[in-house]
């Protein structure tokens, strides 16, 4: 999960909330305030690996960081009035969306986007889509690169390693406040939180050490996949 997870600067949410609802029976608010705990561990792992690399653009990083303050710690609290069914359909149908529109976007984007100058991108529609990655990230426990990834990609123009670099910083910061909203209120679960976050640690080099050796295109691909699966367990639980 770990690997996975910085490969593709996701995190590894997508993967320990499905497990914590399917396998484990957790109620919603505890799979999410659990996963975002581990999601932290991991990315602040993938961050310090990704910084050693000088991949992180930071001028991003540090603005997307601030913006998703508000809602990490916003979606905490919501995250308390989702059932079992409405939290998974809510959760499936949200990674599907992301799944269709990562692939849809032009074949040659990730290609492209290898030898963009992100420099001059779009900070107001940055600024914005960092605010809903926070907000999402904290309801649904799955560090919101799933939504940055591809946004940073597709809309603003990053290279594919260096987005996936900088959402990994944004994460650590976005997903620690979402945990100590989520801890305050009682949703982590601290056993399974600390045991499973040490080994998203350990993953998280990996898959920093993996990025520059996988094609961006296949990075991509890889992501959508991820999302498409299990976006559809989730709905047909």
């Amino acid at each position: 999960m770990g690997t996975f997870g910085t490969l593709v600067g996701i995190g590894g949410g997508i993967v320990l909330v499905p497990v914590f609802l399917l396998i484990l029976h957790y109620p919603p608010e505890e799979a999410v305030g659990t996963a975002l705990t581990v999601v932290f561990f991991n990315a602040l792992s993938g961050t310090i690996a990704y910084i050693r690399q000088k991949k992180v653009y930071y001028e991003a990083a540090i603005r997307f960081s601030l913006a998703t303050l508000p809602g990490a710690v916003l979606g905490s609290y919501l995250s308390h009035f989702f059932t079992h069914r409405g939290f998974s359909l809510s959760f499936g149908i949200l990674l599907i969306l992301i799944a269709i529109f990562l692939y849809t976007r032009p074949h040659g984007a990730a290609e492209l986007a290898c030898e963009a100058d992100p420099s001059g991108y779009n900070r107001f529609t940055g600024t914005w889509i960092s605010t809903l990655v926070g907000f999402f990230s904290s309801v649904f426990g799955i560090g919101g690169g799933i939504i940055h990834v591809p946004a940073m990609i597709c809309l603003l123009g990053f290279p594919v390693h260096m987005a996936t670099a900088t959402s990994h910083f944004i994460l650590t910061f976005s997903a620690l406040f979402g945990v100590i909203s989520h801890f305050l209120l009682g949703n982590v679960l601290v056993t399974p939180a600390l045991i499973i976050g040490g080994g998203a640690v350990i993953g998280a080099q990996i898959g920093a050490y993996l990025s520059p050796k996988v094609k961006s295109r296949a990075i991509s691909l890889l992501l959508c996949a991820a999302l498409l699966l299990v976006g559809l367990r989730m709905i047909l639980k």
